[in-house]
């Protein structure tokens, strides 16, 4: 402070001496990324791992310029410690997840499953998008729909994740296809494979294509899958150049399939149900006596009279109140006369 005149107060003087430790700071971080940006991502060759260790050299840069700042405010190193230490026991109570996230960081950037321009798939929520971003913290997703993922790492690790992009761009699909029993299945099985060979972003053939341990046609190949309930299904296996534009591709092949099959002796099989009706469908089956004795009543009681569509007896049948006189019931006017 000998340096400034005495009428200077010591808070401007330590204002200004913040500010220019903080430029100087700023200053050091850019020239250390100029200096060793390029040498960093010529040696480890990943965009994810450069970003993190640039940033770490600018993260010390300005932690010693905090330190200093602290200095200049009168704290001692002995005072320093004691406050990052409180401050460490606080952050490992209250920001535990993010220090978690933190860690998953370092585990992500060590496996290697994706890397920064990845185009990757989250199984969880069938949605692709490609890597813009790995920190320590989170990783940054742009999806196809012009949006933005922010994914903490700490879940980033736990779910499933399709890497497209990785060491080999090109992608395997494939297409079920259920044809009649009737169909010339030989030349359904041409017509497909053709079809798939002239569609654009499909691999038309050449070296075989090598997964793991085994290698695979490059060239489509339509295969007899499943003697199914309603047909045979065929399914067409073919690899694409891209894995951008996944959707496109596949629905450029269908076209190009059903097109192709419109003047073929081919037909695409779907469910079908045939209802069978034999002698006695709809009707009530009534046993012999019973219809012998719907008969007689109806023979008995008066054969002319209309029948009840409901029953097989005539509608004016009812029947007849109990009675004890031998003669039969009487009409009731014949009943009045004699009174």
């Amino acid at each position: 402070m000998e340096l400034f005149p005495q009428w200077v107060p010591d808070p401007v003087i330590q204002a200004g001496a913040t500010v220019l430790v903080l430029v100087v700071a700023y200053g050091v971080s850019r020239l250390l990324v100029r200096l060793f940006g390029r040498r960093i991502a010529r040696r480890y060759r990943r965009p994810s791992l450069t970003r993190t260790i640039l940033r770490g050299l600018k993260l010390g840069v300005f932690l010693l310029a905090f330190l200093t700042i602290l200095r200049i405010y009168g704290m001692e190193l002995s005072d320093i410690a004691l406050s990052v230490t409180v401050f460490t026991a606080v952050l490992g109570v209250i920001l535990a997840p993010i220090v978690g996230s933190i860690i998953s960081g370092v585990f992500l950037l060590a496996d290697q499953p994706y890397e920064i321009g990845d185009m990757i798939e989250l199984v969880d929520q069938d949605r692709r998008g490609f890597v813009e971003d790995i920190t320590l913290r989170y990783t940054k997703i742009f999806t196809m729909d012009n949006t933005f993922l922010v994914i903490p790492n700490g879940t980033m690790r736990e779910r499933d994740v399709i890497n497209y992009s990785a060491e080999d761009p090109r992608t395997r699909l494939t297409l079920s296809i259920t044809v009649t029993y009737e169909s010339d299945v030989p030349r359904a099985r041409q017509i497909v494979e053709s079809a798939a060979r002239s569609t654009d972003g499909v691999i038309e053939g050449g070296p075989n294509i090598r997964v793991g341990a085994e290698r695979y046609p490059s060239a489509p190949t339509c295969y007899i899958d499943e003697y199914g309930d309603h047909g045979i299904l065929l399914t067409l296996r073919y690899w694409v150049t891209e894995p951008y534009r996944l959707l496109a591709t596949r629905s450029r092949i269908y076209t190009s399939v059903l097109e192709a099959i419109q003047d073929e002796d081919v037909e695409i099989a779907y469910p079908h149900s045939h209802l069978f009706f034999d002698d006695t469908s709809g009707e009530l089956q009534v046993s012999a006596d019973r219809r012998d004795a719907v008969s007689d009543a109806r023979t008995d009681v008066n054969p002319d009279a209309p029948r009840d569509p409901r029953s097989d007896a005539p509608a004016d049948s009812q029947p007849d109140a109990p009675t004890d006189d031998p003669d039969g019931p009487r009409r009731r006017d014949d009943a009045d006369g004699d009174s």
